[in-house]
C-alpha cells in the first residue's frame, strides 16, 4: 500500500493512514486488490475519521471484483469508477478464487502483442478530500504515476509549469488519462504485426496458414471494442454526474480550485474522453483492416484461379481443332485426301500448325493468355 499526501507545492509519500489532514490538501491511497481484502477495515476507518462516511458493501465488493466491466457509481459522499485498463501485463488474482494471486498465466490466442495487453479494472473511489485507488498487483500504471507525481513536485517541474492536481477528482483523471495512453503505446506494434498479415495474405507466392491466429486477433480486437465501449460509457456518466457538482467560494467543501477548478476538471474529463474516443477509433480500423485483408486474400485468391481457368480454357480451345483434324485422319475409311499422298503428312501437320498459331495469336490479343497483372 502506498499513501501519498499532496499538499500546496508539495507530495509528501507515507507508510500510515492519515487520521486528519491539513488544510488544502488531500491524500491518495493507492493498494493492490489483494491488500484492499486484508486492509480493508483500517481503510474503512481512515475514511470514517477523514469524513464521516465509509464505502458500503456493494462498492467494497465492486473494487474487489476482477471481472467487473468499467463503469460508474455514486453517492451523496463519493463517487465511484471502475476502469478497465488497456496496458502490458497479466491479470492477477484467480478467478476462481478472487483475491489469491494467479501462479499461471492465462492462455490466450491472438499475436504477443494482443497477448500481453491486461485488461483488468482499476477501481477509484473520490471523495471531498480522499482518493482510493484499488489496482492489480504489480500495476505498472501506478508505479508510473506515482513517480511522475513525486517527480512533478521537485522544483524543477513547478519552474517548467507542471501543476500538482488540484484534488483527488483531478488525480483520477490523470491516472485514467495515463492508463489510456497505455494502450496508445502498443498501437504502433499492434498496427505493425497486423501489416504483416496483410502483406503474408496478399502476397501471390505465400500460403497464407496462420488463419487460428488471425481469427483470434479479431476476436481479441472485438472484445477491445466492448471494453473501450464500456470506457467511454464509465466517463460520459462521470461527466454528466460533474456538471451537477455545485460550488462554493471560499467554503470547506470546494476541494477543486473555485468555478475555474471546477471548468479545468470538466476539460480534463473531456480530454479523456476523447482519447478514449481516439482508442476505439482505432480499434475499430485494426478490426476492419484484418477483416478487409481476408477478404482482399480470398479475392486474390479467385483471381487467380480465375486466370489459371481462363489459360487452360484458352489452350483447349486451341487444341479442339488439331484434335478434329487428328480424328478426322485417324478414321478407318481407305479413301480419304492426302492419305495415300506423299506429302499428306506434312500438309496436315502444317495446317494443325498454322491453326494453333492463329488461334494464339487470337487468344494472345484478346488477353486470354495474359496475366491478370498484365493486363
Amino acid at each position: 500500500m502506498r499513501i501519498f499526501h499532496v499538499l500546496p507545492g508539495a507530495v509528501n509519500e507515507t507508510g500510515t493512514l492519515p487520521t486528519e489532514l491539513a488544510p488544502r490538501s488531500f491524500v491518495w491511497i493507492a493498494c493492490g486488490r489483494r491488500e484492499f481484502e486484508l486492509e480493508q477495515g483500517h481503510i474503512q476507518a481512515t475514511l470514517h475519521a477523514l469524513h464521516s462516511v465509509t464505502l458500503v458493501d456493494l462498492h467494497v465488493s465492486d473494487l474487489l471484483n476482477n471481472q467487473l466491466p468499467s463503469h460508474f457509481d455514486y453517492t451523496s459522499q463519493y463517487d465511484i469508477l471502475v476502469f478497465r485498463r488497456l496496458a502490458a501485463g497479466h491479470s492477477e488474482t484467480d478467478l476462481t478464487q478472487p483475491g489469491q494471486v494467479l501462479t499461471q498465466r492465462v492462455k490466450r490466442g491472438g499475436p504477443p502483442v494482443l497477448r500481453r495487453i491486461d485488461t483488468s479494472p482499476v477501481g477509484f473511489a473520490v471523495f471531498d478530500r480522499v482518493l482510493l485507488t484499488v489496482h492489480p498487483a504489480g500495476c505498472t500504471v501506478l508505479d508510473q504515476y506515482a513517480a511522475r507525481l513525486l517527480a512533478s513536485a521537485s522544483a524543477a517541474s513547478r519552474a517548467a509549469g507542471v501543476n500538482l492536481p488540484s484534488g483527488p477528482a483531478d488525480l483520477m483523471l490523470r491516472i485514467v488519462n495515463q492508463m489510456v495512453d497505455g494502450y496508445l503505446d502498443l498501437r504502433r506494434e499492434l498496427t505493425r504485426q497486423l501489416d504483416h498479415w496483410q502483406a503474408e495474405l496478399l502476397h501471390p507466392s505465400s500460403r497464407f496458414n496462420n488463419w487460428s491466429s488471425l481469427l483470434d486477433a479479431r476476436i481479441s480486437l472485438h472484445h477491445l471494442d466492448e471494453i473501450c465501449e464500456d470506457q467511454r460509457a464509465a466517463i460520459q456518466d462521470w461527466i454528466e454526474a460533474l456538471s451537477g457538482w455545485e460550488v462554493i467560494e471560499g467554503s470547506a467543501s470546494d476541494h477543486f480550485g473555485g468555478h475555474r477548478g471546477l471548468e479545468l476538471l470538466k476539460v480534463r474529463s473531456r480530454d479523456v474522453l476523447e482519447h478514449i474516443e481516439r482508442v476505439v477509433h482505432n480499434v475499430r480500423r485494426l478490426e476492419q483492416n484484418a477483416e478487409t485483408a481476408v477478404q482482399m486474400h480470398f479475392s486474390a485468391q479467385s483471381n487467380r484461379t480465375n486466370d489459371i481457368m481462363r489459360t487452360l480454357t484458352a489452350l483447349t480451345a486451341i487444341f479442339l481443332p488439331l484434335n478434329l483434324i487428328a480424328g478426322i485422319f485417324g478414321m478407318n475409311f481407305e479413301f480419304i485426301p492426302l492419305l495415300h499422298h506423299n506429302s499428306g503428312f506434312w500438309w496436315t501437320m502444317g495446317s494443325m500448325l498454322l491453326t494453333a498459331v492463329v488461334l494464339s495469336v487470337l487468344f494472345w490479343r484478346k488477353r486470354y493468355l495474359a496475366r491478370t497483372g498484365e493486363r
